[in-house]
């Protein structure tokens, strides 16, 4: 590596170097570091570290032109802390560096003078090349998604208060996933961030993997090892907004230089953090750059884009205090042109990544690729389908036959974009109550009413999210500072719902009619029975079916009859009230009837027991030879 360029200078002037990560920051190399670094309204920059004493004119930067400053330093190896020290308008500010690869951890809980830290993320091996080479990306539409979302900092504790390191959890942790089913791991965000309590969603350092649980190169063996164990790691990605602590991007050199001018449009109403710039070509570069370098030097499989709403309105959350675009609008064109050449860029360099967007309003084409003047994301949190399905699920029983509609209508936009269902870690905090707090009812409806509930979200189309503790029904919300309720593991309704889970997972993951979710692979059976409130579909593909029946109501319905494709034996495949699951063990011992009788526009049809609270989840007998034994009650 030598000096800077003229066409890194002229890209990074044009807002197109996405790959400044590879030049930008501490870059070792053979014969010591080259440190560079974006301060356009500086007057003069410095380096200061460990091998200069702290000194702020052994080591003057160069300007290097286009606002970048450049030094090389022979004495600067790996591991040492360093500084920039820039002097902007009379004064002198201390910064760390924006692309830092790793912040030292704070003194006292502050972040308040730290330092960042030279690091070669060459030095390590990765055995994970099967894993590489045979990922899916954008072939994974037609194939099984189920989704593991956890806080890797409360996930378990070693002991009380005592998290885990990145590789301390690896092992146990996909040990863990396998056993259950999940295909993917969400990890909320790793990137640096000051307040523990934001859960990692107010950044800092984003081009460095927290302190709290390690360093980068133990970060690379927890992504290693999810990977040689089948697991795909996805990560929290939030170019929303980042955090104001001073030691950060905030008023960089001496300027608001990451955020907008416009103070109306510089703070984040909801987070108190501030918002980038998306229309100014560092910042550009600064994004883009970051959301590659994941995929690149972390082997990371997928970005999942926080926040999506809050970048594309100019308005969110603002009321009246909000400045309209150059046309007069609400959008935020900027932001928008930045997603799009994320997605762009993401799919050009890795084209087996995956990239998520957790956005909540109608805005059109979030999925829809880039070039059909869509956002380009190859999936999209349906934040619709998860606020109806809970408001639903959270009626008491007799409540719910007028409530019918809030349950079935979801399917009128099930195909509108490529969907995931989450019940993520937001639906279980700030006074939402645990899914399990959820539920009406005792401790035996509330258990019976999760089992259909998830029933329901391995049954409708779209791809499956679910977090830590939900599936197995922890009670308390969940807290940051606490490892989720492990011990109820022991007790067996919860324990029910657990196997009743990954039972879910491994139906899901031998099924192609669960997860290819075309528009021809869901057909209603039944959606207007709010009488009884039970419901019945199914889902297709090619020649396999599964027909799904649920009751939402403590009242087992016997002598119901249910439209089916086709005469003949049918196995129960999984009935949630089974007693292994801690249900009561009604059913229909295991297989069903059907006879040539049409029913309800189906060419055959059975008389069933539904289980009160229950899913039972039927396919014909010969497809349910090729599966594992059926748990169902025997009688």
């Amino acid at each position: 590596m030598s000096r800077l360029t003229a066409d890194q200078r002229y890209l990074w002037n044009e807002g197109t170097d996405y790959q400044c990560y590879t030049w930008m920051g501490a870059q070792t190399t053979p014969t010591g570091t080259w440190f560079r670094v974006w301060a356009p309204n500086a007057d003069a920059v410095a380096v200061m570290g460990d091998f200069n004493d702290w000194s702020s004119e052994a080591h003057p930067m160069r300007d290097a032109g286009g606002g970048l400053w450049e030094v090389h330093i022979r004495s600067a190896q790996p591991g040492a802390r360093y500084k920039y020290r820039l002097n902007a308008n009379g004064e002198a500010l201390d910064r760390t560096d924006p692309f830092a690869f790793a912040l030292e951890p704070p003194a006292e809980n502050t972040y308040e003078g730290i330092a960042s830290i030279i690091v070669d993320l060459d030095d390590y091996t990765w055995a994970d090349t099967d894993w590489m080479a045979d990922r899916s990306g954008p072939d994974s539409l037609n194939e099984p998604i189920s989704i593991y979302e956890l806080h890797l900092g409360s996930w378990r504790h070693q002991a009380p208060g005592e998290s885990y390191s990145y590789r301390d959890i690896a092992e146990p942790l996909a040990e863990y996933v396998t056993e259950m089913g999940y295909t993917h791991i969400e990890l909320m965000p790793v990137a640096e961030h000051p307040y523990y309590g934001s859960w990692g969603y107010q950044t800092l350092g984003y081009y460095a993997p927290t302190f709290r649980y390690g360093s980068p190169q133990d970060f690379m063996h927890f992504v290693d090892t999810m990977h040689q164990h089948g697991i795909g790691v996805l990560m929290d990605w939030v170019p929303a907004h980042f955090a104001t602590d001073p030691q950060g991007l905030t008023y960089f050199d001496g300027t608001h230089l990451f955020a907008y001018d416009d103070p109306q449009m510089r703070h984040h109403p909801d987070w108190g953090t501030y918002v980038f710039d998306y229309g100014r070509n560092g910042v550009r570069n600064f994004l883009i750059g970051n959301a590659l370098f994941w995929l690149d030097y972390y082997h990371i499989d997928g970005l999942r884009v926080d926040a999506v709403a809050s970048m594309l309105y100019r308005d969110y959350s603002r009321g009246t205090n909000w400045t309209p675009n150059e046309h007069g609008g609400r959008e935020n064109l900027e932001a928008i042109r930045l997603l799009r050449d994320t997605n762009t860029q993401v799919y050009k360099h890795f084209p087996d990544a995956i990239t998520i967007a957790e956005e909540s309003t109608a805005f059109p084409g979030v999925t829809k690729p880039v070039d059909h003047g869509g956002l380009g994301f190859l999936y999209k949190w349906n934040m619709g389908w998860m606020n109806d399905t809970l408001e639903y699920i959270e009626k008491e029983p007799i409540h719910r036959k007028y409530h019918h509609g809030d349950f079935t209508w979801t399917l009128s936009w099930a195909f509108s974009e490529q969907f995931m269902l989450p019940f993520s870690h937001d639906e279980v905090v700030h006074g939402k109550e645990s899914m399990w707090g959820k539920m009406p009812g005792d401790d035996w409806q509330k258990a019976a009413n999760l089992r259909v509930l998830y029933t329901h979200q391995y049954g409708h189309p779209g791809k499956v999210l679910s977090f830590m503790g939900n599936e197995f029904g922890q009670h308390h919300e969940w807290n940051h500072d606490e490892s989720i309720e492990w011990h109820l593991q022991d007790k067996p309704l919860h324990a029910g719902i657990q196997q009743w889970v990954a039972d879910l997972n491994a139906l899901y993951r031998s099924r192609p009619a669960l997860w290819n979710d075309d528009r021809d692979s869901f057909q209603w059976i039944h959606y207007g029975d709010r009488e009884q409130s039970v419901l019945s579909y199914l889902r297709r593909h090619d020649d396999q079916v599964l027909v799904f029946v649920l009751n939402m109501t403590p009242v087992a319905r016997t002598d119901y009859r249910v439209g089916l494709p086709h005469a003949g034996m049918w196995t129960e495949r999984l009935n949630s009230d089974a007693d292994v699951y801690g249900g009561s063990g009604v059913g229909n011992a295991g297989r069903v009837k059907a006879t040539e009788n049409p029913y309800l526009g189906q060419p055959a049809s059975a008389s069933i027991v539904v289980p009160p609270l229950g899913a039972l989840i039927l396919s014909p007998k010969d497809q349910a030879d090729c599966d594992a034994t059926p748990k169902t009650p025997a009688g």
